[in-house]
């Protein structure tokens, strides 16, 4: 008997049909392109790891750089709302495309030539073409002639202030202080200094959004309505 296998001539009008044939159609530059990362991997010391931390860090340098960044509190003159040590995340986009800070926001801002050479955080209490007095009657600020219930967020025993003055908020520029006014350096410390205590709209940061650590403080800052019913002159915002 025969047993030698035949060989079997393959019927070359039987091919794979479409949905069957593995189809390489990336051309050399989109083939270069998806080994790019695989090459740089290759060329850093822990490979796809390192490629993958390096990566991460531009992202959080680009996101802190212009979007959200945190700041450390760094004394009680916000107390006791912002305690020492307490990181709060910076919104620095809270005031681009039109938008302009209010009052009652919480802001960060450069000190540099107005309150000194750091950044600074307070709350937003008069803005341009703003009237501020203290006190009336009651002991209140007064903004626009209204008087203003600051008991939500104002530190336990303090008086809205110890130093009279009565202001106008020039233009493009706010009227800043602490909630915790009995140990605040803010706007009041420099009425008599160039710039008479104001600062530029142009030197704020962005606006405390959030108080980010410890855990346990973790808290969403929101705007005061304490100044909602303050009537709007000049330029200010109500």
């Amino acid at each position: 008997m025969d047993t030698e296998a035949q060989p079997v001539e393959r019927d070359r009008s039987s091919r794979p049909s479409a949905s069957e044939e593995i189809s390489d159609t990336a051309g050399p530059e989109e083939r270069s392109r998806s080994a790019f990362p695989g090459k740089v991997a290759d060329w850093l010391p822990g490979g796809r790891i390192t490629l993958t931390v390096l990566v991460c860090l531009v992202f959080l340098l680009l996101v802190s750089r212009f979007v959200m960044q945190p700041f450390e509190i760094p004394s009680g003159s916000m107390e006791s709302g912002l305690r020492i040590g307490d990181r709060v995340l910076v919104n620095k986009l809270a005031y681009r495309f039109g938008s302009e800070p209010q009052r009652g926001d919480v802001v960060v801002f450069d000190g540099t030539g107005y309150f000194g050479n750091a950044d600074y955080v307070k709350r937003v209490v008069g803005v341009e073409g703003d009237h501020v007095v203290c006190c009336d009657k009651e002991g209140r600020l007064e903004v626009n002639g209204r008087s203003v219930d600051e008991s939500t967020f104002l530190y336990q025993g303090d008086s809205p202030s110890e130093v009279p003055f009565d202001i106008v908020v020039p233009e493009r520029s706010l009227f800043l202080l602490g909630d915790h006014r009995s140990r605040s350096r803010d706007s009041r410390d420099h009425l008599g200094s160039p710039g008479g205590g104001m600062v530029p709209v142009g030197d704020v940061i962005g606006r405390a959004d959030w108080i980010a650590w410890p855990v346990g403080h973790w808290t969403r800052l929101t705007r005061s309505g304490a100044y909602a019913g303050v009537p709007a002159t000049g330029g200010a915002h109500g």
